[in-house]
């Protein structure tokens, strides 16, 4: 990552949102063995292990309820030896999990996190589906939309995200009921209490009842990412965000904190972009107007992608969707646009999903990221690519093709060529929906300093870690949700169990 100065910092957290007033409940006693930061994805279920494994647990979130990303996240997870495997017969182990997760991120994501994750995947599968957790017809299988494992072990719940929190609210509702969690929604974390040492006892909150300190045997930083706070994101992985998709209260409010208390950050360089947004402008953060997925394995390319130079920079039907979306990632500003003619527009599936083809066409009539024109050189000027390479690219494909010469990238699906009039182009955007930076932690989730000393008492999970951490430099599937939920179980028995100790 860049550097990040305190002015750097500040600047980030003012650009913060403010949120609704505290709604608190439960007990409020003086002390907490576990204050939880997040109420979502990984600190739903830390806050709920702790407080079933005895200890008194606060649970702050920012938003009006709890569930983070999980209202707007598919949800899907993946692990082996779960009852999903078991009922189709499917032989799976961690060590074949964790082969498969560093064969797809190219060994980029950090081993131990890795292994922690796959080794406890399938007890968080098994413990949610125990709780009415139920996947889609046809799941578990092998990948969705992204490079696949060699075992079907990836699913989905019937209400993506959803599933997911549906499972665990029961739960955690009888736990507030038994005055074992408190919760504060509407509430904002302001400060981390540090003594002298740098040992962590406590938080300072922001809500209804005014600036409260907190103090608390253990933190658990569990607010998400930064995904949706531009400055922020480019600060830390050097990349513009090109386009808001991620959920809205991803600001990094908890990267701003665990930098407060000394925390290190990591990741930013392992940032992946997903290929195929089609931008409402192109003017950074975009607003996502269609996407197409350019992942050869739901659909069968026609076209040819080009970079702003007009030139082709990938093998268009590779089958890996890696390779795909790290020759995206390698062109100017990550765009990158779609040329097809007549023809293919006749004859192929459209490239949009659900898309018909009159509303393809239609767009390229009045959208101004869709351009058509009677011949390649005036398709070029209109989308504002060079016209004398644009022509040279489609001449090679096209003479390649007609004289039975293998592809410049190798291609091997080459139905048709690029010759029938009018030619069309959609202009598309690299785009991501997580952030990959975050905080620097241990095996056993402590927050680390730039030494690797870890800071006591203040621990981190879920996306506020990075997406680089455990799904590395690409999109490994089932690896932000699975071990976000899977360290939040692990960490939150591990803190019930000191707390009963001391």
């Amino acid at each position: 990552m860049s550097g990040l100065h305190r002015r750097d910092i500040l600047t980030a957290a003012a650009s913060l949102p403010m949120w609704p007033a505290a709604l608190a409940r439960g007990n409020t006693p003086a002390h907490y063995d576990v204050i939880v930061i997040g109420g979502g994805t990984a600190g739903i279920p830390c806050a709920l292990f702790a407080a079933m494994g005895g200890a008194r647990v606060l649970l702050v979130e920012k938003s009006p309820a709890l569930g983070g990303t999980l209202f707007w996240s598919t949800g899907q997870i993946a692990g082996s030896g779960t009852v999903f495997q078991e009922r189709l017969g499917i032989a799976d182990t961690p060590q074949a999990h964790f082969e498969d997760c560093m064969r797809i991120n190219h060994a980029t994501a950090d081993p131990a996190l890795t292994r922690l994750t796959v080794n406890h995947a399938g007890e968080t599968i098994n413990w949610l589906a125990e709780h009415g957790f139920e996947v889609m017809d046809g799941h578990p299988v092998t990948g969705i939309g992204h490079d696949h494992f060699t075992a079907r072990r990836y699913q989905q719940g019937v209400k993506s995200g959803l599933s997911i929190l549906d499972a665990f609210l029961p739960s955690l509702n009888a736990m507030v009921t038994k005055g074992k969690i408190t919760v504060l929604t509407g509430t904002t974390v302001a400060n981390l209490i540090q003594s002298p040492d740098g040992r962590v006892t406590g938080v300072t909150t922001a809500g209804s009842e005014g600036i409260r300190d907190v103090s608390g045997s253990n933190v658990v930083i569990a607010s998400g990412g930064c995904a949706a706070n531009a400055r922020l994101f480019e600060e830390l992985h050097g990349v513009p965000l090109y386009a808001k998709t991620a959920y809205p209260t991803s600001q990094g409010d908890g990267l701003l904190l665990g930098l407060s208390a000394g925390g290190a950050i990591v990741g930013g360089d392992k940032y992946a972009s997903l290929p195929g947004l089609v931008p409402d402008a192109f003017q950074y953060p975009c607003q996502m107007f269609a996407y197409a997925p350019l992942n050869p394995s739901i659909r069968a390319p026609w076209e040819i992608l080009v970079n702003a130079r007009g030139e082709r920079f990938v093998r268009e039907d590779h089958p890996s969707v890696h390779h795909i979306e790290r020759g995206v990632y390698q062109q100017p500003a990550h765009r990158h646009w779609a040329i097809f003619d007549a023809a293919m527009l006749e004859r192929s599936e459209p490239i949009i999903p659900k898309w018909t083809r009159e509303r393809l066409a239609s767009e390229h009539q009045s959208h101004a990221m869709f351009h058509s024109a009677m011949s390649v050189e005036a398709l070029a000027l209109r989308a504002g690519l060079n016209p004398l390479a644009l022509h040279s690219t489609v001449d090679d494909y096209n003479r390649r093709l007609q004289e039975g010469r293998e592809d410049t990238f190798g291609r091997k699906m080459r139905p048709a060529p690029l010759s029938t009039p009018p030619y069309y182009s959609i202009a598309m955007q690299g785009w991501t929906l997580v952030s990959f930076a975050g905080l620097k932690v241990s095996v056993d989730l402590q927050v680390l300093r730039k030494g690797g000393e870890a800071i006591p008492n203040l621990y981190a999970i879920g996306e506020v870690i990075g997406a680089g951490a455990t799904s590395g430099a690409a999109y490994t599937n089932g690896m932000l949700v699975t071990p976000a939920i899977t360290f939040g179980r692990i960490l939150g028995t591990k803190l019930a169990r000191a707390s009963l100790s001391r």
